[in-house]
């Protein structure tokens, strides 16, 4: 899709155009099923992270910047956003059901359910990452910061933060391959 036409819808988009966001949704929507695919795994969650992350993108299409990057760049952080979110919200509500577990209370819980394996693998291989990755990539994927205002937050160098995040997720990306 061409990023003047992505532009221009987008801004279409932020003025309350249905027309422009269905352009958009059909142009954009596959490729960014792709990036929800490859963090969910699954076609209902991507799914859903998908439809969650277009419902963003309406109510905040407004808050786009050019100057920031393209507007697929914007609307694939939307999605890994919204999928982290989904897969962490899973998480804690695991987390909720073990300590009710612990607590004793077994006739207010439902049958366990078995463990996500995707979600335990991603958070083994997070455990492998040191401090600096680990860090980064919280800011920029756990607290939806751009690498500008991890920059700023933290006081290192644009440079020196893109690079740990980039090496983070590669070691990530490796460590889930295996």
């Amino acid at each position: 899709m061409d990023p003047e036409l992505q532009l221009q819808l987008i801004r279409g988009v932020a003025r309350g155009e249905r027309p422009a966001f269905e352009e958009l949704y059909q142009a954009a929507g596959p490729r960014l099923y792709g990036v929800a695919m490859q963090l969910m795994r699954s076609p209902e969650r991507a799914e859903e992270a998908l439809q969650e992350a277009f419902v963003k993108i309406w109510h905040n299409a407004g808050d786009y910047h050019q100057g920031r990057g393209s507007v697929m760049t914007w609307m694939s952080s939307i999605v890994r956003y919204r999928c982290i979110d989904l897969l962490r919200s899973k998480s804690a509500k695991e987390d909720r059901q073990d300590s009710l577990d612990e607590e004793g209370a077994p006739e207010l819980i439902a049958p366990e359910q078995p463990e996500d394996p995707e979600n335990q693998a991603l958070e083994r291989c997070m455990q492998t990452l040191d401090t600096h990755d680990l860090q980064y990539i919280h800011l920029a994927y756990y607290r939806g910061m751009t690498h500008a205002e991890i920059q700023a937050h933290t006081g290192t160098p644009l440079g020196t933060v893109k690079s740990w995040i980039r090496r983070g997720l590669q070691r990530l990306k490796r460590c889930l391959e295996e």
